[in-house]
């Protein structure tokens, strides 16, 4: 790539900020107050969530910079071929960590829509939970029927509006906040900010958990580390600008939340945002709840974007079944693919409240991260060879990194065992998937069968056509799938990286960047499936 066409420090430093800044910190102010009871607490959590996302996304410069694959933390444990333990977590991923991450963003949305809805009309507040479960429902049943057509002109259009919903949001609050503290001197709350603090060891890690997923997407950079001029030192002084800033605005939303509504007002509501505009704005404060809206309809369009992508590529590899590779032509959507994340979303919203959910997220996260950052330590002790113009970091802060890595993945098992069994249960079932059906790749011929209806179903059900790699076994015979390989050729999604959890942007961005591969997307197969299954009998 032509130097003057790749990023600046200054592009890259927007990059960091627009991905960071999404839903998260609507969500999560309450979470964090519910585990550590008080303000100062509270915001001790949120700067030292910054100071770790800082040490993780220098750690994953390292990676990103050294092994260039597409897949993030799947590419870099395959790197160093514990091909069964990256399955493993891909499992976890694909039926539980991408759903979970959709369902928190639908979850939210109901309940930030009942709050703009009750400045209007009398809600029964039993009748609230089910009414947010509706409005969720509603919401993602809207975004995945979306998904099904035109992807990449409805998610670019919500995605402008998500980014001004998402800025105009955070400065309103803050400026209306610190003017109540500055002008109208309500300093009430904040005079003791440390009273009531909980300092047991499962009730900060859990604070924490709610902290770092606001702060999800430090990672960014790992995906565009060529795009930037002068990586080795644009990068690092990127990140630390970009996680600054995004620390600055949290603060400060924060404070200004608190200035207005004390400790338990905060603690019984996920709509804090909603709440704050109702004490302080007036009038103007009907319209907070819906812009927090569309916000988060942005954000649960780009984590089902990148939940359904990384479900088709699992399923392209041959690591899931066929029929979610199933991608339409004229849309260039895996339509199974964001049907069954849309199907689990709804499952898994039924398990627990947003605080169990989002533990089973960040846990799932951040187990992950443990085997990333012990390849990446065994690559710079065995010497493997990497990229030759890889960033190195010292390796305190890789050891630095992984403690607090496995600290976040240990002390929730004691904790909150029964919200972190069900991702242990799951990734261990994958890993003895891997080794039944994977490692080998002996399937029965019941599963084989099996495989080739449900995925001509699919193909029929949804207008679609699979797309697997070569040496995929999808039809009973050989001849069948020779026909079907020369068929399919070009109905191929593009191998860009694979899209990872809680960006609001960036899955847009990379999106929009490969449209010119994916204009291809099955231009030379026949518009109706009857010709295929005609030619396969």
């Amino acid at each position: 790539m032509d130097e003057s066409n790749k990023m600046g420090f200054l592009g890259a430093t927007s990059y960091v900020i627009g991905n960071i800044i999404g839903s998260g910190i609507f969500i999560t102010p309450a979470s964090i107050l519910r585990n550590v009871d008080s303000i100062g607490l509270s915001l001790l959590i949120w700067v030292l969530c910054a100071v770790i996302a800082i040490l993780g996304a220098i750690c994953y410069i390292e990676l990103g910079t050294s092994i260039r694959e597409a897949g993030c933390d799947f590419a870099y444990i395959c790197y160093v071929k514990w091909y069964s333990i990256a399955f493993a977590f891909m499992w976890v991923s694909v039926l539980m960590t991408y759903p979970a991450t959709i369902a928190i963003c639908a979850e939210t949305f109901g309940q930030y829509l009942i709050e703009g809805l009750k400045q209007y009309y009398e809600i029964d507040e039993a009748l609230v939970p089910t009414c947010q479960k509706l409005f969720a429902y509603s919401l993602l049943f809207l975004v995945t029927w979306m998904n099904f057509f035109e992807l990449s002109k409805f998610a670019a259009r919500f995605q402008i509006l998500a980014t001004v919903a998402k800025l105009f949001s955070c400065l309103l609050i803050i400026g209306t906040g610190f003017y109540f503290y500055f002008v109208k001197g309500w300093h009430g709350y904040l005079e003791n900010p440390m009273q009531g603090s909980k300092y047991g060891t499962g009730n900060l890690i859990l604070g924490f958990y709610g902290g770092l997923w606001a702060f999800s997407g430090w990672d960014v950079l790992n995906y565009s580390t060529g795009e930037i001029k002068h990586p080795k030192r644009n990068v690092p002084f990127a990140l630390l600008t970009g996680i600054s800033v995004v620390t600055a605005i949290y603060v400060a939303i924060n404070v200004a939340y608190f200035v207005v509504l004390d400790v338990e007002s905060v603690k019984q509501s996920d709509a804090v945002a909603a709440i704050f505009s109702r004490e302080t704005l007036g009038d103007f404060a009907n319209i907070i709840p819906f812009l927090i809206g569309i916000l988060l309809i942005g954000s649960l369009n780009s984590n089902l974007f990148s939940g359904s992508r990384y479900m088709y590529a699992a399923a392209r590899q041959g690591h899931l079944p066929a029929c979610f590779s199933c991608v339409n032509g004229e849309t260039e959507s895996p339509r199974v693919a964001v049907l069954a994340q849309s199907i689990l979303a709804l499952l898994i919203s039924y398990i627990g409240d947003l605080d169990t959910l989002i533990t089973y997220v960040m846990f799932g996260f951040w187990a992950q991260r443990i085997f990333s950052l012990v390849a990446l330590l065994i690559i710079r002790h065995n010497h493997i060879p990497v990229h030759p113009d890889a960033v190195r970091v010292p390796l305190f802060c890789i050891y630095l990194f992984l403690i607090i890595t496995v600290a976040l993945v240990i002390i929730p098992i004691f904790y909150e065992f029964q919200s972190t069994a069900l991702a242990i249960a799951i990734c261990l079932f994958g890993f003895v998937l891997y080794y039944i059906f994977i490692h080998k790749a002996i399937f029965p011929r019941w599963l084989v069968a099996l495989n080739r209806k449900v995925t001509l179903s699919c193909c029929i059900l949804f207008d679609c056509l699979p797309d697997v790699k070569g040496g995929v076994q999808l039809l009973a015979s050989d001849s069948s799938q020779a026909l079907l390989s020369e068929r399919l050729s070009s109905t191929r999604l593009s191998d860009d990286s694979l899209p990872d959890l809680h960006s609001d942007e960036k899955n847009i961005m990379r999106r929009n960047g490969s449209a010119a591969g994916l204009k291809m997307l099955i231009s030379s197969v026949p518009s109706s499936l009857v010709d295929l299954i005609s030619d396969v009998q």
